[in-house]
């Protein structure tokens, strides 16, 4: 390979063999996988953390059921692994916690391996340090894409803008891999892309709209972390929109239960209303059982019972919860000053959220209010506390040469094409496997007045045509903005998959790169891709589901 991680000292470019935009999960992973098979890399991030859902997004990852022993590549597991690993070395466990096979820190009951930002992204630096340290891999944080140049239907390079002093660096590539958040490289390089609901008459999807929506996303959210001292008082300063937030009620359909920050919401499954409890833990007094899912355990991060007496005051919860979706607007394809708007107003109804929980939510003891809910800023690294960036759940997804449908993954419609009862299907194979994933067709209220979309869905298959476009011949998916639906972007979003992809994308381009052939006659000629196939499994992916034992 020619390509080389350099500068040019006649033009000022920084060149390299793939170039990877966004370093969220899907791009660490791409990076590794590129890097791994000699490829020289550029990785560009907008923030000054890598990591995306997991760290910048403080998000605990959401995985499918049986994580522990199958359902994703080799390298995503070894970084399970070690962070369970990075406790054990660096915190006061106890000793029942050091012994856990499947220590999960905080023991939210969202996740298996519910744990820190901060512990996700040094684990993540550690696994590309020995890329960045021999020179293979170069790492851009706070610098985002502005431009790009194409030439027919290939990219030449990309313009990077670092956000803190404005300069611009030019970096060329042989690949470029668009892992960033909301897809950023697609409009930039005129790359064909769909946002929103496709239509019924488009997709034959039972649950898309009859008409397209380019505008109904889901709901993006700010999260945040806290902790809870009781008899102290850390109320924060009352947001300017609280009113208004305070006020909100979600036009939705079928209809939300009431306002917003409230603990009714609507059940997903059932679309009814249900009730949800919040009680922080107290250190001293046994946990409290509350009726119904209690908040304050559902995203919890670190459960100061893990810990040796003393360490922690209080457990720490990351608040991801129905109360702080915002549905008010998107943050692609809208102008500046709308964008800034919406970002705006999603800190405004987290920070009221908090204010709320703090002043006016009632209390199981008929009390309103818990004062001694604590703003972690530490926990996510920024001054307002809340985390770097919004955890956005759709993007803009590339016009790929394959689509994942409704049809293939929901259990009644694979029943009607296999003639078999819902419990005895599987879902659709794809020969051009690259990778597993399972989740729930999981879609959060959206913002054109969508309620939730909450649906069963098969364990499936990553198709490689869904990460390569119709057209450009030089750009991979690296993330949530693959060939899928508004509808299948509810399962193909999350951190296990999300890094399935980065990670097959960033194997392709490399051995593109090797076997001089470009992505789309590796996926369309059968020797070229049992090859390819073959390459992947022996790197540690799971390219069916064959092997899961129950």
């Amino acid at each position: 390979m020619r390509c080389a991680a350099e500068e040019d000292r006649a033009g000022g470019e920084l060149a390299a063999c793939v170039v990877i935009v966004g370093g969220g999960l899907g791009g660490c992973a791409a990076a590794l996988a590129a890097a791994r098979m000699g490829a020289r890399v550029v990785l560009s991030e907008p923030t000054d953390w890598i990591g995306g859902q997991l760290t910048q997004q403080a998000v605990p990852p959401d995985e499918n059921r049986w994580i522990e022993s199958f359902g994703c590549t080799g390298s995503y597991r070894r970084f399970r692994n070690l962070v369970r690993d990075y406790y054990r070395t660096h915190y006061p466990l106890t000793d029942a916690a050091r012994a856990a096979e499947n220590l999960n820190p905080g023991n939210g009951s969202v996740s298996r391996l519910c744990h820190e930002p901060r512990v996700a992204l040094a684990v993540l630096e550690a696994m590309l340090a020995p890329a960045m340290s021999s020179g293979r891999l170069t790492l851009l944080l706070n610098s985002e894409p502005v431009r790009a140049e194409v030439e027919r239907d290939r990219i030449r390079a990309v313009v990077l803008k670092n956000v803190l002093d404005g300069r611009e660096r030019v970096v060329t590539g042989a690949y470029f891999i668009d892992a960033s958040e909301l897809g950023d490289l697609l409009p930039l390089t005129g790359a064909e892309y769909v946002t929103g609901a496709e239509s019924q008459q488009e997709t034959g999807e039972a649950h898309a709209p009859a008409e397209a929506e380019a505008g109904n996303i889901q709901a993006f959210t700010w999260c945040f972390a806290m902790d809870y001292l009781e008899g102290e008082d850390h109320t924060i300063e009352k947001p300017a929109r609280y009113d208004f937030w305070r006020r909100y009620v979600p036009e939705l359909s079928p209809p939300w239960p009431g306002r917003l920050l409230d603990f009714t919401y609507t059940h997903p499954p059932t679309l009814k209303p249900r009730e949800l409890s919040f009680a922080p833990t107290v250190a001293g007094r046994p946990d409290p059982q509350t009726p119904t899912l209690n908040l304050w355990k559902y995203r919890r991060i670190i459960d100061r019972q893990n810990f040796e007496a003393g360490h922690y005051p209080s457990d720490i919860t990351i608040v991801n919860w129905p109360q702080n979706d915002y549905l008010l607007g998107s943050i692609f394809d809208v102008s500046g000053e709308e964008r800034r708007r919406h970002l705006e107003g999603a800190k405004q109804l987290s920070l009221s959220l908090l204010y709320w929980l703090q002043t006016e939510a009632p209390r199981p003891d008929g009390k309103e209010g818990w004062p001694g809910l604590r703003l972690r800023k530490d926990v996510v690294g920024t001054s307002d506390g809340l985390a770097k960036f919004p955890y956005v759940r759709e993007s803009r997804r590339i016009r790929a040469e394959f689509t994942v449908l409704q049809q293939h993954v929901w259990p009644p419609a694979r029943s009607e094409a296999t003639g078999r009862p819902p419990g005895e299907v599987t879902a659709a194979p794809f020969d051009d496997s690259v990778g597993v994933g399972h989740y729930v067709l999981d879609l959060h209220p959206s913002t054109g007045g969508d309620n939730y979309i909450d649906l069963p869905c098969l364990p499936f298959q990553i198709p490689l045509g869904a990460l390569i476009p119709r057209r450009m011949e030089n750009l991979l998916a690296g993330c949530k903005n693959l060939g899928t639906t508004h509808i299948t972007n509810g399962c193909y979003r999350l951190h296990p998959v999300e890094w399935n992809i980065g990670e097959a994308a960033g194997a392709l381009a490399a051995h593109c790169l090797k076997q001089n052939e470009p992505p789309r006659r590796i996926r369309n000629h059968a020797p070229l891709l049992n090859d390819f196939q073959s390459l992947l499994v022996k790197q540690g992916f799971e390219l069916d589901w064959s092997k899961l034992r129950t």
